[in-house]
């Protein structure tokens, strides 16, 4: 089993299924007007093919392991995610590149998502410790990572040049392997 692999991952909220170009038509309608939002580095609509073209050749090269997001109510791709710096020899992963329709926010949708990706990393693939990372302008997603149980391990001061040319600051978080039963059962309460 490698880090890259991408089984189809699911339960009753969320379905996670190996990327595939197939989904471009509704993640491009999905996306809505989320790649407005100056600090997330989303592609436009029309990008999305080549998106999801650049996270096919990560996983071909090993370093992501790209899915959809769907909802499994009416099968449609909702969004995306990935987990990248991928550092098997060290059981390290980041679980990342995540977004979500608008219309899916706040319906437990990605709390289901990261708890079944939580699980991969840690029961399946012996994950030590898995890290998330946002901007730190990103309230929304900094706060999410906190409901999660994740600790915040410090900023990178001027990590990243973005498209736009603004220069980001990212929170780095991590759950350890340790913190997972405890996680696990955090997300379980909220999920219940």
């Amino acid at each position: 089993m490698s880090f890259s692999d991408t089984p189809v991952l699911q339960d009753s909220r969320v379905r996670l299924e190996p990327l595939e170009a197939h989904h471009a038509a509704e993640l491009s309608e999905e996306v809505g007007e989320l790649w407005r939002t100056w600090y997330l580095t989303l592609p436009t609509p029309e990008g999305i093919p080549a998106e999801i073209d650049a996270r096919l050749a990560q996983n071909r090269s090993g370093t992501m392991a790209p899915w959809a997001i769907v909802n499994p109510v009416d099968g449609r791709a909702v969004g995306m995610t990935a987990y990248s710096g991928l550092d098997e020899p060290n059981r390290r992963l980041e679980i990342g590149y995540t977004w979500l329709a608008a219309r899916m926010q706040g319906t437990g949708v990605n709390a289901a998502a990261k708890r079944l990706l939580l699980q991969r990393a840690f029961d399946d693939l012996g994950c030590i410790a898995v890290e998330l990372r946002t901007h730190f302008h990103n309230r929304q997603s900094r706060a999410a990572i906190e409901r999660l149980g994740a600790k915040q391990d410090g900023i990178l001061r001027s990590h990243r040049i973005l498209p736009d040319g603004h220069i980001r600051d990212t929170v780095v978080y991590s759950i350890l392997a340790g913190e997972w039963p405890a996680v696990r059962s955090g997300l379980d309460a909220r999920l219940a």
